[in-house]
């Protein structure tokens, strides 16, 4: 049976059985120590939104790897019109350095002929003004592989030479985690949330929570996914967490339980968010703001929701 796309938030990526399908990314050039274009303070622009939870990711491994004098931050309104991203926080409502006042600018100058969603994280080199990558799972990792002779003083260094959030003799056990939850939590709230049959719902959501529990179970006798040091996957999984009570519990209807209500992941996600330099990163009203006021076919009425209220964020995690 053909789903009704108009009743979809992205009808071009709702397939006919209903499924969110998440559109592939368009930039996916890369800044690396070897190749044509190589790491070079002051020349990139990480451009994110608060309320995203893969921009969240980039802007939290900047935090705690020092990058912040390395590579400029823009940050744009959380709520979208109908051109897409907007730099509606800053002076003359336009970024400050790219002087554009829509993310959509840089992606027609970068390609013209561009058709799919403007998304974030986006890195653009300032000097032409174009996209690098809007390759949010790659632009972390090099963040951490591919900067580290310009990484600066971390807000909480776990030891003398910071973080290293993606460390070679870990790789393999780090990436194989990442797949599952990319596909069942990551991604797996929105393929709850933009559902438009029962079938492809009931689909993501039976994964989603089958997969929490596997990480509840795995972290109830360690502090992090691969023991006692934070890396990358669990920034990942972090930054669907820490939105999951604000937004998917009940503005997507992952509803079986708040994340308030599963004690080890819980206990989990406040560790992370009490690392000096990551509660400074998370808004919870841009997150709010975004999600209830700009998916109007989930929630018509743009209503944004009062609570949770956000201290129990600070209660001891007792990990």
């Amino acid at each position: 049976m053909v789903e009704d796309m108009a009743t979809a938030q992205f009808g071009k990526e709702t397939s006919t059985r209903g499924e969110f399908v998440r559109q592939p990314n368009r930039f996916t050039e890369r800044i690396t120590t070897d190749g044509p274009r190589r790491p070079e303070p002051g020349r990139y622009r990480l451009i994110v939104s608060l309320a995203c939870p893969w921009a969240h990711r980039a802007v939290i491994v900047r935090k705690l790897l020092g990058l912040e004098d390395a590579i400029s931050l823009g940050v744009v309104d959380p709520l979208r019109d109908d051109r897409g991203w907007r730099f509606t926080l800053d002076p003359d409502n336009r970024d400050p350095v790219l002087g554009v006042e829509y993310l959509a600018d840089v992606y027609r100058a970068t390609d013209p002929d561009y058709q799919g969603r403007v998304t974030v994280p986006t890195i653009v080199d300032t000097t032409t003004g174009t996209v690098v990558t809007n390759d949010y799972p790659q632009i972390t990792l090099d963040l951490s592989t591919q900067w580290r002779a310009f990484q600066g003083p971390s807000p909480s260094p776990p030891a003398a030479d910071g973080f290293e959030l993606y460390p070679v003799e870990l790789r393999a056990e780090i990436d194989a985690l990442i797949e599952p939850i990319f596909h069942h939590v990551n991604n797996g709230v929105y393929k709850a949330g933009f559902a438009t049959s029962q079938a492809a719902y009931d689909k993501a959501y039976a994964e989603l929570f089958a997969e929490l529990d596997r990480l509840s179970e795995r972290l109830a006798d360690r502090r992090y996914l691969m023991g006692d040091r934070l890396t990358e996957v669990d920034i990942r999984l972090f930054t669907t967490l820490v939105r999951f009570d604000a937004v998917y519990h009940g503005h997507f209807k992952c509803n079986r339980q708040k994340l308030s209500e599963m004690p080890v992941l819980w206990a989990y996600a406040r560790d992370i968010f009490q690392i000096p330099g990551v509660a400074e990163t998370v808004d919870f009203d841009h997150i709010k703001r975004h999600y209830y006021a700009t998916h109007e076919q989930i929630n018509p009425t743009r209503i944004v929701p009062a609570g949770p209220d956000p201290a129990g964020w600070w209660e001891p995690h007792g990990r």
